[in-house]
């Protein structure tokens, strides 16, 4: 076969059709994917720390600490990675995962009912 036959020429426009193919869907996937997003709601935002309290005890240990949080049916313990809060500080946090008989090794105490949050916010210093 000779190098100008047409069996050479048929993979350089396959692949400059191909090229054309991907490059067409990546602009397509990067204009969809802008479009996909939005900006948080206030409803949202309203939902994401659904409840308050205000803090009666506070204790860190190894990487949480520990809050005794008063709330309409009687005080709850929170669990949160560590950070910044006082007795008397008014927080929301949201709603987590509830642990029944958490044993804290760094406490050396065992908690009938711990709510594990990502975060807290502190609404109001004492």
């Amino acid at each position: 076969m000779r190098p100008d036959h047409e069996a050479f020429s048929k993979p350089v426009y396959f692949k400059k059709i191909m090229m054309k193919t991907i490059f067409t869907l990546l602009a397509l996937f990067a204009f969809t994917g802008a479009a996909v997003v939005v900006p948080q709601s206030s409803a949202f935002a309203a939902t994401e720390f659904a409840n308050k309290g205000k803090v009666l005890e506070t204790m860190n240990a190894s990487i949480y600490t520990y809050i005794q949080v008063s709330t309409d049916k009687g005080p709850v313990w929170l669990a949160a990675s560590q950070t910044s809060v006082a007795k008397g500080d008014t927080i929301s946090y949201p709603d987590g995962n509830v642990m029944t008989n958490f044993p804290s090794k760094s406490l050396n105490r065992t908690f009938d009912k711990l709510i594990m949050v990502d975060k807290i916010k502190v609404e109001k210093k004492k």
